[in-house]
């Protein structure tokens, strides 16, 4: 497996500094991370909240609304989703209810953009919910929906949308299960289980993305602790390993021919569609911060990831990463067009 050079310039800038605090007082420029055509800068103080506040815990996904490019993190705190113009401007915090999405997709819907998530924590804990921008709840998958549901609804984890409306969600703390249900909720099937290196059996099916880079849609499965991606088709039935030997893989995102990994152990990775990894980017020098939810503001550095949990493109090839972390952290990354 061919791997990539990854160029980092000397950090010298903080992110999200802490509420009351002041961020580091050395020159706050951009940092490169990447190489070739993935090259990237990480834009200081992006996504800086009003009056100081924290953005976390994060512990949650990134999408990017393809209509109006506006950025949605999910956060285990209070506020919930939280939404930021491309420039870092922040705009609004929606679905109290919806504390705790643990991963998100999106899609345009009859004209309209739609999100999904699944939420694991907070006040309505184990459920798939489909939102407007607004954050009205539009459909609700649960076990009052399904109260039968193989395995059940604990641990869940992730979910994705196919293009004939289809949802499949994953039980990635819970049985491993992945199950894939109609447009309007309907449970269809159950695939997959606990189990390692053994096709679609996963130790914890952490993160789910229906890929359409390919003749026919697959399922993307992130089997992060087989440190593994591999595809099924719509169906389950086992494709292959699609890139194997990575740092905990949690979520990807698709732009184009490639892939971006958010790897728990404080990495991005950028895979072509081959599976082999052209690009890394923020890739962490200290390992006691890896894969480290209690690092602190003041030693987290611009261009260096802890803990990737989410990730999402934009339609330009910038990256959202959010990382795994107890005060909250949401990084842009700029793509550098030659």
């Amino acid at each position: 497996m061919k791997r990539a050079i990854l160029l980092l310039l000397p950090t010298i800038a903080f992110a999200h500094p802490d509420a009351g605090t002041e961020p580091g007082t050395g020159p706050q420029t951009a940092v490169r991370t990447g190489n070739g055509q993935w090259t990237y800068e990480a834009v200081p103080h992006w996504g800086e909240l009003p009056d100081g506040k924290n953005v976390g815990p994060t512990h949650g996904g990134v999408i990017v609304d393809p209509q109006t490019g506006e950025i949605y993190a999910s956060t285990d705190a209070a506020h919930a989703i939280l939404v930021w113009k491309p420039d870092g401007t922040f705009v609004k915090s929606i679905a109290p209810e919806c504390q705790g999405f643990h991963a998100m997709d999106v899609q345009v819907e009859d004209g309209k953009t739609v999100i999904y998530g699944a939420q694991l924590g907070g006040p309505n804990p184990l459920r798939i919910c489909k939102l407007d921008t607004d954050g009205k709840l539009l459909l609700q998958i649960g076990a009052k929906e399904i109260p039968d549901l193989q395995g059940g609804w604990k641990g869940l984890t992730s979910v994705t949308v196919a293009p004939d409306g289809s949802i499949f969600c994953s039980m990635g703390y819970g049985a491993q299960f992945i199950h894939k249900f109609d447009a309007t909720g309907k449970h269809l099937k159950t695939f997959g289980g606990r189990g390692k290196g053994q096709k679609v059996l996963t130790n914890t099916s952490h993160g789910l993305k229906v890929d359409t880079r390919y003749d026919e849609p697959r399922l993307l499965v992130c089997d992060r602790e087989s440190r593994r991606l591999f595809h099924t088709d719509l169906e389950g039935n086992w494709i292959g390993e699609y890139a194997t030997n990575l740092r905990r893989p949690c979520s990807v995102s698709i732009h184009g021919d490639v892939c971006a990994v958010a790897e728990l152990e404080a990495r991005v990775t950028i895979i072509d569609k081959n599976g082999t990894p052209v690009a890394f980017l923020g890739d962490n020098p200290v390992k006691g911060q890896w894969a480290n939810f209690r690092v602190k503001p003041e030693d987290m550095k611009l261009g260096i990831f802890t803990a990737p949990h989410g990730l999402s493109f934009d339609k330009e090839g910038n990256l959202y990463v959010e990382d795994w972390n107890q005060t909250g952290r949401v990084t842009k990354l700029k793509l550098i067009k030659p």
